[in-house]
């Protein structure tokens, strides 16, 4: 059968399952299994549905991903983000504006130890969202700090959507991790940022919180050691080259775990919820990744990557044009798709792209995620937007957008600022 047909055919049978909201996993998988059928047979496709999943479910490296997952679900079960959260407020929380401060640094300082943006918001709707309500803020600018916040969840080190970048890439994950971290922070300080030019415009959205003591605001300091020591040893471990990125993920988790049995947080039962919550997020993350691996033998045989390159790659503009249009397309796909299938869709299509044009591949990385990050709080869908509006039933969907649009504008401020400087990213990586 011809190879353009099938490709033409196999991508709209994809998106018509998508839209059907067939999962992405699911989809995948019938348009690789089929599209590569109809090039080479169905007995050859056949062979490739009973080796290609074990293969996935057994590769080393994805252990980090149900890893990292652990460490964030015994950590939110030991009540660090809580904590997070209360030792901020202690410090920053008497400014006018401060709560949403201190959301915003709860977010950093959970995303440390979560990887998730998912997680990272509706964790702190549940945290942050009743403090603002208590002393007064309006809700679209208390779920909008939430929903902006959340989206650095997947950018701060160790990020899963990084990791699983880093594995269908061939990069080094370490590597990438470390480059997440200085746009991370950046998108923390712009946040709080615009969140201080709010509060200066429109006071009457942002009370003033409750002053503490100098004594009080150390004591709440010192009850946030444990995710500080997590952060050491997954990240500070990396870095140093002392663990491998697998291996980190697994100290993480067993060092929450040690934390949270120490401090007598975690029993019997918690324990299993934990492990039960991880499980199925961790088959929901595999299910996606075998999918997309029989995807790829699809995308292989048509040699869609190889085309979709040659035709860009040959555009009479210059190549910062395409890798604008490149994360135009990310933030497009943000709107309506998770993180994790936007990156597994489109990144072994776009990769040979932008390798060809001379880009960073750890650079394009980090630009991937930080379009993801945009398209996770852009109308129509925004998924953190979702999140918000699942956990609290009471404040509308357009309330939330109204208050993420100061924090989209100053994410497209971001995204210029490291497409212009690519040295932001790299400056780190580079004395690793």
């Amino acid at each position: 059968m011809d190879r353009e047909f099938v490709t033409i055919a196999g991508f709209s049978a994809l998106f018509l399952m998508m839209a059907l909201r067939v999962p992405v996993g699911i989809a995948m998988a019938v348009v690789g299994i089929g599209g590569f059928g109809a090039v080479v047979g169905m007995e050859q496709a056949l062979r490739l549905v009973a080796l290609s999943p074990l293969s996935t479910a057994t590769t080393y490296h994805l252990a980090m991903i149900p890893m990292f997952i652990l460490m964030g679900a015994f950590a939110t079960r030991s009540g660090m983000s809580r904590e997070l959260f209360r030792a901020a407020e202690a410090w920053l929380g008497h400014r006018r504006g401060g709560l949403a401060l201190s959301t915003i640094a709860s977010c950093a300082g959970f995303a440390a130890i979560s990887g998730s943006s998912i997680a990272t918001a509706a964790t702190l709707t549940k945290v942050a969202l009743p403090e603002m309500r208590r002393v007064g803020y309006c809700d679209s600018v208390s779920s909008g700090v939430i929903a902006a916040g959340g989206t650095v969840g997947i950018l701060i080190p160790p990020s899963i959507v990084l990791a699983v970048y880093g594995i269908i890439t061939e990069q080094n994950i370490g590597t990438l991790f470390i480059a997440g971290l200085v746009p991370g922070l950046l998108a923390v300080a712009l946040y709080m940022l615009t969140v201080t030019l709010i509060a200066h415009l429109r006071p009457a959205s942002m009370p003033v919180g409750t002053r503490h003591s100098w004594g009080e605001a150390f004591a709440a300091l010192r009850s946030v050691w444990a995710i500080g020591l997590l952060f050491v040893l997954v990240v500070g471990g990396i870095y140093l080259g002392v663990v491998t990125p697998t291996e980190a993920a697994a100290l993480g988790a067993c060092g929450a775990l040690a934390i949270g049995l120490a401090r007598r947080r975690l029993d019997r039962k918690a324990i299993m919820e934990c492990l039960i919550d991880s499980l199925r997020v961790s088959v929901s993350i595999f299910v996606v990744f075998m999918g997309a691996l029989l995807f790829s033998y699809f995308l292989a045989i048509t040699q869609t990557p190889q085309n979709v390159a040659d035709y860009l790659t040959s555009l009479p503009v210059n190549r910062y044009v395409i890798m604008l249009l490149i994360l135009l397309l990310y933030l497009l796909l943000g709107c309506v798709l998770d993180s994790m299938a936007m990156v597994v869709l489109t990144v072994p299509i776009l990769f040979p792209v932008v390798t060809q044009l001379g880009f960073d591949p750890i650079w394009f990385g980090v630009m991937v995620v930080v379009a993801i990050e945009l398209g996770l709080i852009t109308p129509p869908i925004g998924m953190n937007v979702f999140v918000i509006n699942s956990a609290q039933k009471d404040i509308k969907l357009t309330t939330i957008y109204r208050g993420v649009m100061p924090f989209i504008a100053i994410d497209v401020v971001r995204m210029g600022l490291l497409l212009a400087f690519p040295a932001i990213t790299l400056f780190l990586p580079s004395l690793m």
